[in-house]
């Protein structure tokens, strides 16, 4: 009988099979050759069951019902790769030995794992466990095999993770709906990033902007002049900053001191997944998935970058031949002049900002191939840009500058310059064709309350300590403080990446400090998650929280689970979760914590008041806001793309009107639309219970008790409020603002007359609406237009016969 090698993915299998049997033959699904018979999962091919598996009951949401704690969890295979799934197991009938080949690492010894359990495979089992798959690397872990029981406790700790994901998902989930009759998704994950944003928002919103005034001084010393600002407190009254300037104006000063400093700036780090996402999401405005899209078609299907899904800026010993190799394979493309720049002599072993293998866990970072980019589309030409760029960057010496530091003295006054002067660009040049993101001339530096301006030149700078200055100007400027910025994706996904930084205790801080909230393969698909479930939208490149995830963060905070909206608990779990991977630990007894946990969640959840529909869909007054409890899916007529487009209009029809006011069909202007838009619900991943399935929408579970019935009614919204009459010619309408935009009370007599909310990057106000339809226009705005780009324009209303909007630029 032969070796069948199960790898995670299909180009890991056929790596492996070039590697150490070349000649196996391909049987689309598997390779097979004299020794060694080679196949694949493809991610997940089997799943935890659904609650309904356990019982026929649990296919309605009824609170009454949880918690669902099942004893053995039920495993089920994937639908739509069981064929995959029936490859396996035919193959392994024909096999002695298997060799679990799949991802080093928590979740690829899961995915073994699953397959070994559903097939009930009894074969001895060896493990090949590398961190990369270069030839050499695949042959040598074939060489060095471990015994797979070596590896029990790693299979018991990710099984663990599995559960206890589902438990808290699925009770937590279903608790939340049912009580609130709103689909309201919980995870161990998904809830602290929401927690994150809500924070984020709360902040920005309760941040009261000051002014102050800086007073900029200019100075001349023959030939050479520069600017300086004054060093004191803050000035926030402006005419002590213009006596001030005008104390030291036109007079005599003296170089008070003056420091010179070597610098130098080494290249940046190679791509882990998160970074490359980040970076895409500030230079392209790609999302999270876009860019993990991306990098898995430019890995799976082009082959020029290697596997993206990692968490590693670094590489193995193993791994500089190949990049010399890949260096050596881009002479003659696009970036052959920097190829021949390049410096082999500064990619070594010995180079431990590249070669770090302690730093190497599953994956290497991310690098280009040997192969010939070819027949790339638009954005995956920008993505592999970046990945080249960055690798060649490390064959370059660091850029070199002289930082200049002066304090120049006028009248007992102080006033601070720094001078960046560049010396050599070094790495800097493989960056010289692109356009700088910031200007140089006026770079923050630290925080805003120690404001200081580092000028960048690239010709030479100096003073004289010795010789006199004289100030020929002083300018005052006004300035505000300005509130944190809110999350763009790219910040969002750094926020999870060190999430757990500021927990106090210093063993749930080492438990999280290479993990963070999610794993870099995960991260996407929660940022996605939050969107579909309708908790957060995109705002041009910004993320904004819908009143919907406010109310959801409030809730599990009100129901005294707050535990779940915090980075502690994903802390408390990871460092668990590695104790029993170690054998430090008891997974069972971890399962019994886990399984309280999700009850207590239940019985707190229980004892709640239920929430006012109304506070789903309209935000406080006090807030300065207007959220939504929209889903991430409009329905037919709905708005814009979360790109910032904001033009597209419904059909001039009634059922536009009357989706904008909330009144769907049945008069249920309180569902979320996440229920409404969806059936059955949206389902969540596969993996575990962070996201799960949510199967049954509210509003079709079980009758509601005669108590929770009068706690509806009581809910149910207020009329609505009118802005003003309907712009439609001989409509006679009032236009009131729903969930989603503005409409017209007369929409089921048929007019379409509709305004979306968010428009053209925008949070439409009261005011804003009025003024369009009582005259046509708002105030000048900044405004985000469907391609992206920011613009100073007035909302004009093209159409009166549908809302239909314009932008005039001014």
């Amino acid at each position: 009988m032969k070796t069948l090698i199960i790898a995670e993915k299909p180009d890991m299998g056929r790596n492996i099979a070039a590697a150490i049997d070349p000649k196996a033959k391909n049987h689309r699904s598997y390779l097979e050759g004299e020794q060694y018979i080679i196949t694949w999962a493809i991610g997940h091919l089997i799943e935890l069951a659904e609650p309904e598996a356990y019982d026929p009951k649990y296919k309605r949401w009824n609170i009454g019902d949880l918690p669902i704690i099942p004893e053995q969890f039920k495993l089920v295979p994937n639908r739509k790769t069981i064929d995959q799934l029936k490859v396996i197991g035919e193959l392994a009938k024909r096999s002695s030995l298997l060799i679990n080949s799949c991802d080093a690492g928590r979740e690829g010894q899961h995915i073994f794992s699953l397959i070994q359990r559903h097939l009930k495979l009894k074969q001895p089992v060896k493990r090949l466990w590398i961190s990369d798959l270069t030839p050499e690397t695949i042959r040598k872990g074939f060489q060095e095999l471990k015994d797979g029981a070596e590896y029990d406790n790693l299979t018991k700790a990710a099984k663990a993770r599995s559960e206890a994901d589902w438990l808290i998902g699925m009770n937590g989930s279903r608790a939340f709906t049912t009580r609130h009759n709103v689909l309201l998704s919980v995870g161990r994950v998904q809830t602290p990033v929401l927690a994150l944003i809500y924070e984020r928002q709360k902040t920005i919103e309760a941040f009261s902007s000051l002014k102050f005034y800086q007073v900029e001084g200019h100075f001349s010393q023959g030939d050479t002049s520069y600017k300086g600002l004054w060093q004191g407190d803050r000035l926030t009254e402006k005419d002590k900053a213009e006596a001030l300037a005008a104390k030291v104006k036109g007079k005599p000063g003296r170089i008070a001191s003056y420091e010179v400093k070597d610098t130098k700036e080494y290249p940046n780090r190679l791509y882990d997944l998160t970074l490359l996402q980040r970076e895409a999401n500030g230079k392209f405005g790609f999302s999270a998935k876009k860019t993990l899209d991306t990098a898995q078609a430019l890995y799976e299907k082009h082959k020029v970058i290697s596997y993206p899904r990692t968490n590693s800026n670094y590489v193995t010993e193993q791994n500089i031949p190949e990049m010399h190799k890949t260096l050596s394979s881009l002479t003659g493309t696009a970036y052959d002049e920097w190829v021949q720049g390049a410096n082999r002599s500064l990619v070594h072993k010995g180079n431990k900002f590249v070669c770090n293998p302690a730093k190497v866990e599953d994956h290497h970072a991310i690098l280009p191939t040997g192969r010939k980019a070819a027949g790339l589309g638009p954005d995956e030409q920008k993505l592999y840009d970046l990945i080249v760029r960055r690798f060649l960057s490390q064959f370059y010496p660091a850029a070199e500058y002289k930082m200049h530091t002066v304090i120049t003295e006028v009248e007992a006054e102080k006033f601070k310059t720094t001078v960046k002067e560049l010396l050599s660009l070094g790495w800097k040049v493989i960056y010289s064709d692109q356009k700088k993101d910031k200007p140089k001339g006026s770079k923050a530096k630290g925080k805003e309350e120690e404001e200081e301006e580092e000028t960048e030149v690239s010709e030479p700078f100096s003073v004289v300590p010795s010789e006199g200055v004289h100030c020929s100007d002083a300018i005052v400027k006004e300035k505000e403080t300005q509130p944190p910025k809110a999350f763009t994706e790219g910040t969002l996904l750094k926020a999870m990446e060190s999430a757990g930084k500021q927990i106090e205790d210093g063993e749930l801080r080492d438990a999280m400090k290479d993990s963070g909230l999610g794993t870099p393969a995960t991260r996407a698909a929660t940022i996605e998650r939050l969107k579909k479930v309708g908790y957060i939208e995109m705002q041009g490149k910004k993320i904004g929280i819908t009143q919907k995830g406010r109310t959801a963060i409030e809730l599990i905070r009100g129901a005294g689970v707050e535990l779940l909206t915090s980075p502690e608990m994903t802390g408390q779990w990871e460092r668990r979760l590695n104790e029993i991977s170690r054998g430090a630990a008891s997974d069972l007894q971890f399962m019994e914590n886990v399984k309280k946990f999700a009850a207590m969640i239940v019985d707190k959840v229980r004892a709640q008041s239920r929430a006012d529909k109304m506070s789903f869909e309209i935000a406080d007054p006090s807030s300065g806001t207007r959220g939504k409890g929209k889903s991430g899916t409009r329905r037919s007529g709905g708005g814009r793309d979360g790109s910032g487009g904001g033009n597209r209009q419904s059909d001039a029809s009634g059922k536009a009107g009357g989706e904008a006011g909330g009144l769907d069909k049945g008069g249920a202007a309180g569902r979320s639309a996440a229920t409404a838009a969806a059936s059955p619900a949206p389902r969540g991943t596969k993996t575990g219970g962070d996201t799960p399935r949510d199967n049954a929408s509210p509003g079709r579970r079980s009758a509601k008790s005669g108590s929770d019935a009068k706690e509806a009614a009581a809910a149910r919204p207020a009329a609505p409020k009118f802005i003003g009459a309907c712009p439609r010619p001989g409509c006679g309408g009032q236009i009131f603002m729903g969930r989603k935009g503005y409409g017209c009370s007369h929409y089921k007599e048929g007019c379409g007359f509709v305004i979306w909310k968010e428009s053209y990057g925008r949070q439409l106000t009261d005011i804003q609406i009025k003024a369009l339809i009582e005259k046509g226009r708002t105030a000048k705005l900044k405004l985000v237009l469907s391609d992206g780009s920011a613009v100073e324009g007035k909302l004009v209303l093209r159409s009166p016969e549908t809302g239909e909007l314009t932008v005039e630029i001014v």
